[in-house]
């Protein structure tokens, strides 16, 4: 048994000293083993989502390219942008959508340029939460339109300063009036609402997932003849989780497969169609032996009368049971119970 014992630890041995060097040192990994394993290219730069750990940590990332509906949403909402906005600002204002990414929602937060102001708002019928990031551009070019300010000058921008109070409420009613045409991009779709929560500048206090919670977001740019700014609208994929199936679809009303008109000519043709019954008299056990002594002129005993049970099948189904009887010159059968619902 000794033995056994001392062949085997002499194997891990030998299989631990692949990875020694020469001199019985641990072998060390040179960079470009690690950026391989990391999955960075030569340049470093990384091919990320691609290979190596970030293909593994971005698994459970889901695309949203693989929620068609969701991008006629957003293009509903920019053409209703486009006129609610005019409305709001009295000016000529062009809406556009940039495009659409996944990321997780802590790579997001980092992301953000500041000074932005950030929006939280909650869907109600899906109850959890989104956020609308206003850029300081847009900030300051809202204010100087909705304040006055003459065309063909850049809105300013003052450093070193909070949002004041008037800058707060004009933000937040811009941002009623975004939510306002979100709710009714979504309406065709699913009918929701989206009611503003609060505004804040530190991001911190506007986290509404877990950093590594996946989310969606959709970059607008908005502009009035020389001024402008943009707009990034962010939700959560557990915020969308309750219309996942509907996102899911290729085009408006698609019932994934299901064709409502082929549904209903299937179902009137399958009315119309004839089908073959057998009234069964009786049945008689028969080992196959005395089948096979069987002549012309044997004869088949059934215990069967007048007033016996004579089954309506359809193939190996029963249908319907009832009592033989004769109608003018034919032989009739007068069902009197159903066996299986139809």
């Amino acid at each position: 048994m000794s033995n056994d014992q001392d062949a085997l630890a002499d194997e891990w041995a030998a299989a631990g000293d692949d990875d020694l060097m020469e001199d019985g040192t641990a072998r060390v990994l040179n960079q470009a083993e690690i950026d391989s394993l990391l999955g960075f290219d030569e340049d470093g730069a990384g091919d990320g989502e691609n290979s190596g750990i970030h293909a593994i940590v971005n698994s459970a990332l889901v695309s949203y390219e693989r929620l068609p509906m969701l991008e006629v949403v957003y293009d509903r909402l920019v053409r209703m942008m486009s006129t609610s906005l005019r409305n709001f600002t009295s000016d000529n204002v062009e809406v556009s959508l940039d495009n659409i990414n996944s990321i997780r929602f802590g790579d997001y937060l980092n992301s953000i340029p500041l000074p932005a102001m950030l929006g939280v708002f909650k869907a109600e019928e899906w109850d959890n939460f989104g956020l609308l990031v206003v850029d300081s551009a847009m900030i300051y070019s809202i204010v100087d339109v909705l304040l006055g300010g003459r065309r063909g000058t850049a809105a300013m921008r003052i450093e070193g300063r909070p949002y004041t109070t008037i800058e707060r409420n004009l933000v937040e009613r811009l941002i009623n009036v975004v939510l306002s045409d979100l709710s009714a991009a979504f309406d065709p779709l699913s009918p929701v609402t989206f009611r503003f929560e609060r505004l804040e500048t530190n991001p911190r206090f506007a986290t509404i997932a877990r950093p590594a919670n996946a989310a969606i977001v959709a970059r607008l740019r908005i502009d009035m003849e020389d001024r402008g700014g943009r707009l990034e609208m962010l939700l959560p994929y557990a915020t969308l989780e309750p219309v996942r199936e509907l996102l899911l679809q290729m085009f408006m009303g698609e019932k994934f497969g299901r064709d409502s008109i082929w549904e209903s000519h299937l179902a009137t043709e399958l009315w119309n169609t004839e089908i073959e019954l057998e009234a069964v008299l009786d049945e008689v056990p028969v080992s196959l032996g005395d089948v096979l002594n069987w002549k012309v002129g044997s004869r088949l005993l059934l215990d069967a009368d007048s007033d016996s049970q004579i089954d309506l099948r359809c193939g190996n189904v029963t249908l319907f049971g009832g009592k033989m009887g004769r109608k003018g010159s034919d032989i009739a059968i007068r069902i009197e119970k159903r066996h299986r619902k139809m």
